[in-house]
């Protein structure tokens, strides 16, 4: 007994009996609003709880030595062919890859920017090493025959096989195949009488005088050597042309083995042919470009330094003429580092509104000119400043990594020049990064809020039932005296 008794000492919180209160309307009104507002407050409270925090820092990059960026992008070229489409980089260490093909895919595609086909052939052209013959002796004359647009129609109904040299005088590389061009015509011409059998004859066309047969055809490089088989080339489908490339050796001893298969009715899927020696070259024949745009997609891994990615008309073996040659360009997508999937944006910028907005900037964005006008020769260059941005989470004492991606601001400019017209990608990654880290409120937090709610309401609460029920009684007292 003596113990409980010195217990109940202890006790905070002593007791008033019932029957020494006294109950009112005004205490249950003020109860009733101390009730709800504390489960308003609770409510909130709980709901900022399960809010994670962000905090955002700017810090050194983070990234380890010798990581390495990648670049995707989707573009679409209207007037620059599959056929000499080039994919270059190169960067401030000196690294530079000329035409990568292992990761990037084309595809012809018309004005519209829609694809005509299947992936255009992605691989490097051959080297071509042979560009005519060593000794070319004397002259043969001109024994290929010289095409207008009105003639052509005609050659390519009446031959089984047409194979026709699209050249310019002026080209380095078109005046190194002409006597090698014209002697195995010459060859080709006694071994098969084309008056007579009709089975493949030779020909040429001066694109200087033929520019429109020759942008007809999709011509852009010099020389450019098409063969054309009876009945495969298809002028009402919206003016697409089925036919092949040769890229194979100038000299006359392959360009006469070429033809010899080709005369031997071979499938046209074949691309091996031996010649008269018995040794064995590749002559690659690959299908000509259906259209004269080209879709280029793909992504390019790059040290992260300062560096350019161009994308050009470029060949060992061609010449080009710069004012037919536009870069024009409509930007589907570029983007640098791994593209986030969709949820993984949503979360994050559920988190930070404006996280991810600037990733894809370029997207939908058009540069055009037009050739044969003051805007023809245009290069066109992007300037792009990149910012990595990662974010990660400390939730249950470990730090994870959320996400990571670049962002970048783009300046675009068209400068002429003299020179073929290319799309520069000019890209400068940052040595800073943008660091958000989302940290979780801790329990103990939590649970002193609640009970600073609910006292502070329960308390506050009291004061004002003092003060309205004193009041009250105040009035009451003033009322009586009044009445005496």
């Amino acid at each position: 007994m003596i113990f409980s008794g010195k217990l109940k000492s202890l006790d905070f919180y002593r007791k008033i009996p019932r029957d020494l209160t006294e109950a009112s309307f005004s205490g249950a009104g003020l109860s009733i609003i101390a009730a709800l507002s504390m489960v308003f407050l609770f409510g909130m409270e709980l709901n900022e709880y399960m809010t994670l925090q962000t905090t955002t820092s700017i810090v050194v990059d983070r990234s380890s030595d010798g990581d390495f960026l990648r670049i995707d992008f989707m573009l679409n070229f209207p007037a620059l062919s599959c056929e000499f489409a080039s994919v270059d980089v190169s960067d401030v260490l000196g690294t530079k890859r000329l035409n990568i093909t292992r990761t990037i895919r084309k595809y012809s595609i018309d004005p519209n920017l829609k694809t005509t086909g299947s992936e255009f052939h992605s691989g490097s052209i051959p080297k071509i090493n042979n560009h005519g013959d060593r000794d070319l002796g004397e002259d043969n004359g001109d024994d290929s025959v010289a095409l207008t647009s009105a003639q052509f129609d005609i050659y390519s109904q009446q031959y089984d096989i047409f194979v026709v040299n699209f050249y310019a005088p002026w080209c380095y590389w078109s005046n190194r195949l002409k006597p090698s061009w014209e002697k195995a015509s010459n060859i080709i011409k006694e071994r098969y009488n084309p008056e007579i059998y009709r089975r493949i004859v030779m020909g040429k066309v001066d694109c200087t005088l033929e520019n429109a047969l020759c942008r007809r055809h999709h011509i852009q490089g010099y020389p450019s050597i098409r063969i054309f088989r009876k009945g495969n080339d298809v002028r009402d489908n919206h003016g697409h042309h089925e036919h092949e490339s040769y890229y194979g050796e100038r000299d006359t001893d392959s360009l006469v083995a070429a033809m010899e298969v080709l005369a031997s009715s071979l499938p046209k899927e074949s691309q091996k042919l031996a010649l008269e020696d018995n040794s064995t070259k590749v002559v690659t024949q690959r299908a000509a470009p259906l259209t004269s745009g080209c879709r280029i997609e793909g992504f390019v891994l790059v040290n992260k330094v300062p560096g350019n990615l161009l994308i050009s008309a470029n060949s060992l073996a061609h010449s080009f003429d710069p004012s037919q040659i536009n870069v024009s360009h409509v930007i589907s997508y570029f983007g640098f580092g791994t593209k986030p999937p969709p949820t993984s944006l949503y979360e994050l910028r559920r988190l930070r509104p404006n996280l991810g907005e600037s990733y894809n900037r370029l997207a939908g964005k058009s540069f055009l000119t037009h050739s044969g006008d003051a805007n023809a020769n245009v290069t066109i260059e992007h300037y792009l400043q990149v910012v990595k941005t990662e974010v990660v989470s400390r939730r249950h004492s470990r730090e994870y990594k959320l996400l990571e991606e670049y962002e970048y601001t783009a300046h675009s400019s068209l400068v002429n020049s003299f020179y073929i017209p290319v799309v520069k990608f000019h890209y400068e990654p940052s040595n800073m990064q943008v660091l958000i880290t989302e940290e979780p409120k801790s329990f103990s937090h939590f649970i002193t809020n609640v009970c600073a709610i609910i006292g502070g309401v329960f308390t506050v609460a009291g004061i004002l039932d003092s003060i309205l029920h004193n009041t009250i009684r105040l009035v009451k007292k003033v009322e009586l005296g009044k009445q005496f």
